[in-house]
């Protein structure tokens, strides 16, 4: 299929090639224009059909077309699916830094000889000056740019390169058609596309945004390793991606997964590009049922039955939001998307922020505060994320696929704060963003409202009792219902709109929902600690107290070596029935599990079955490999008889850490001998009399000790070593 005949109708070739009957959307349209010859600027959602808009006009044209895109991954995908229709390799090749030299020689030859119909080239690789003397030797059919957003400061995703590719276009020769394509663009974005590759006169197709089988939700942050994992399992023998903001987080939840029986493989630009595209492979052909990843995995991979998409954090950018959970349910099935939300995430974001130069902050600022005011607003999702798009929507049209509409709302009403909220904005100038004019309201006497003498003003502080959630409800919908727009090139002021103005003249009943509180997201535990699962049942701990006792006094020893407190605080969220679940609660490793676990699992077993507890259906295997690489090596050293100081040293660590990690060895279960570092620090005598304290006391506590024995007789750390021995000796 050398040079397809032109003159066959666009079906024939779209049935021909790629196996279609019918064009989707605007596909056709769009074609039509680039097979005329002028310059086209398509917007179409994640799963629209995008690539066949510039592939077979490429097929069908004179010449070979050059298709711009910003991953070695995307352009990889995009290739082998062209041969694969095409039944040729020449047909289609990418020009970039992962080909070796004679891999580039083939690449011109078969271009030169008029059998390459597709060039895919990296933004970088296309500003080369060998690779423009090679394009100016041929004929350029047209120039495909996607994920033409990369173009904009404002885009989710700026890569400088993309700026110089007009300067290069007109370098290869006079009026070359341009196609450019984005999923994702602000109005603002698409202003910033057509201004910088000339395309004043460029036909815009613009489908709706709407991804109407997509179910939107977002959670509050917490117990979240035990929630996806709970999620995944309750969506069996289905895909997933799983997208997490750093490197260390997404190894660190793959590990988790694989853990807990799901099948999954971590995905970052840290790994070798041939993990990558092996990771990538295996997740087409479904070896592996979850990628987790940073957002490096998934522009372009053509998968259309992905199932769910979770964010693990918070994304930086409503579009980088909506291009990641795009990748769900791409074939118009079934697609689920679950953000988690904390306000921590949001400190590191803004943290990560702090360093970059001030444009580029006050940018990152405003996209940002874009994300939480959608995490923290109760109006339907798919109404918030259309309007960040410049589409108006009814959220009635939503069908209840998101929380908000499915949960149940507070209304207030409106008409008297908008009204008044819309006068104090003009009576300002329409100088000021939503945060001063909320402070005003609230009466906060911020630095800013000080400075313009805000603070003297007769409404200053008017709208103190009706709270601080009222007023980001009243502003967000306000915004939604465009009462008010925000200025993005004037750092997110205020202005009103046509509709704002009109309804100070004339105001009319406004019914709007109160935002719901998020419950605070907890801490991710940094340690192996295991997170909580639900309430403790008090009942079922006195239980394993009295039992604990009783092996305690069978076995002469105190009650806290058999498990601390801590341990059966967790078997009561948690109710461990094998040997197996047990080694997962905190504090009792492989060895105390098999020591003193039997009748404690027993006693559980008896107890969920008689009282019908819906137990918790995983216990959550934090992984830990970095951690339990630094235990073992600690208990290596150990066998060696190094000293303790030594080995945090070598470690990298404090000795109040070592001293904390070796407690954490003994209280699982491992017996570590330290015979040969006490001995030297305290003499026989004086370990006597403390192992006979811990063999009669009720707690474990070392300020209990140290009152017992005297702080003039024993330091801290001489105790805390003797309690290792004791509870090694005696308890494993």
């Amino acid at each position: 299929m050398r040079t397809m005949e032109i003159k066959k109708s666009l079906f024939d070739n779209l049935q021909n090639f790629f196996g279609f009957d019918n064009f989707k959307g605007e596909q056709e349209a769009i074609i039509t224009n680039i097979l005329q010859k002028k310059d086209t600027f398509v917007i179409m959602p994640t799963g629209g059909g995008k690539s066949i808009c510039y592939q077979l006009p490429a097929l069908m044209s004179e010449g070979t077309a050059v298709v711009i895109s910003p991953l070695i991954a995307l352009m990889k995908n995009q290739v082998d699916q062209l041969r694969a229709f095409g039944g040729t390799d020449s047909i289609a090749h990418f020009l970039n830094s992962s080909l070796n030299k004679a891999e580039i020689t083939k690449v011109k030859q078969d271009v030169l000889s008029g059998e390459t119909k597709l060039l895919y080239v990296a933004p970088e690789s296309l500003s080369k000056a060998e690779n423009i003397d090679f394009l100016r030797l041929i004929t350029v059919s047209f120039v495909a740019v996607d994920e033409a957003h990369c173009i904009s400061e404002w885009g989710h995703d700026f890569r400088p390169e993309y700026r110089k590719i007009r300067q290069v276009i007109s370098n290869l020769g006079e009026n070359i058609p341009i196609i450019a394509l984005t999923a994702t663009a602000t109005p603002k974005v698409q202003q910033d596309i057509i201004k910088n590759l000339q395309m004043n006169k460029a036909t815009l197709f613009k489908s709706s945004f709407n991804r109407s089988n997509l179910f939107y939700e977002v959670r509050p942050k917490r117990n979240i390793l035990k929630e996806i994992i709970r999620f995944i399992k309750s969506h069996p023998s289905k895909t997933g991606i799983v997208y997490c903001l750093s490197r260390k987080k997404v190894e660190e939840v793959a590990e988790a997964l694989n853990l807990n029986g799901i099948k999954a493989l971590p995905y970052h630009a840290g790994l070798e590009p041939k993990v990558r595209a092996d990771t990538q492979d295996k997740f087409l052909m479904e070896d592996v049922e979850v990628i987790v990843a940073t957002i490096a995995f998934g522009m372009g991979i053509d998968k259309p039955d992905v199932r769910y998409v979770i964010h693990h954090d918070i994304p930086k950018s409503m579009e980088g939001y909506y291009q990641e959970t795009g990748r769900a349910g791409r074939d118009g099935g079934e697609g689920v998307c679950v953000a988690f939300y904390a306000e921590k995430d949001i400190d590191k974001l803004a943290k990560f922020m702090k360093d970059k130069p001030v444009s580029e902050r006050e940018i990152g600022t405003q996209i940002l505060k874009e994300v939480i005011d959608y995490a923290e607003s109760s109006v339907c999702r798919r109404k918030q994320i259309l309007h960040y798009f410049g589409e108006n929507f009814n959220e009635a049209g939503c069908g209840e696929m998101c929380d908000n509409c499915r949960a149940q709302k507070t209304h207030f009403d409106g008409a008297e704060k908008l009204q008044h909220t819309l006068q104090v904005i003009g009576a300002l100038g329409e100088k000021f963003d939503d945060h001063h004019i909320i402070s005003f309201m609230m009466g906060e006497e911020t630095p800013q409202i000080v400075a313009y003498d805000h603070n003297k003003l007769p409404e200053f502080g008017g709208g103190k009792e009706d709270g601080l959630t009222l007023w980001k409800s009243l502003l967000r919908q306000a915004l939604l219902n465009n009462y008010i727009s925000k200025d993005i090139d004037s750092y997110g002021l205020l202005r009103l709109t046509k509709s704002g103005k009109a309804f100070i003249e004339s105001p009319h009943s406004v019914r709007f929902v109160l935002n719901r509180q998020m419950e605070a997201g907890e801490d991710e535990q940094e340690d192996g600690g295991q997170q909580g699962g639900g309430t403790l049942d008090t009942e079922l701990l006195k239980m394993l107290k009295e039992l604990r006792k009783k092996i305690a006094k069978q076995k002469s020893l105190p009650p806290f070596v058999i498990f601390q407190d801590p341990s059966l605080d967790e078997m009561c969220t948690h109710y461990p029935v094998s040997v197996d679940e047990l080694k997962q609660i905190q504090g009792v490793g492989a060895g105390k599990a098999m020591k003193f676990g039997a009748p404690f699992i027993e006693l559980i077993k008896k107890y969920v079955e008689e009282n019908d507890i819906d137990r918790p259906i995983d216990l959550v295997i934090k992984s830990a490999a970095n951690k339990s690489a630094l235990k073992v090596s600690i208990i290596q050293n150990i066998d060696r008889k190094i000293a303790l100081e030594d080995i945090a040293s070598a470690k990298g660590i404090t000795y109040e850490d070592i001293i904390r990690e070796v407690e954490s060895i003994v209280n699982s279960g491992t017996k570590l001998n330290l015979n040969y570092y006490i001995d030297e620090m305290i003499d026989e005598d004086r370990q006597d009399e403390v192992f006979d304290y811990f063999r009669s006391a009720e707690v474990d506590s070392i300020d209990e000790a140290l009152k017992e024995l005297g702080s003039d007789e024993y330091s801290i750390e001489e105790l805390q070593l003797m309690r290792i021995k004791f509870l090694s000796e005696l308890g494993n």
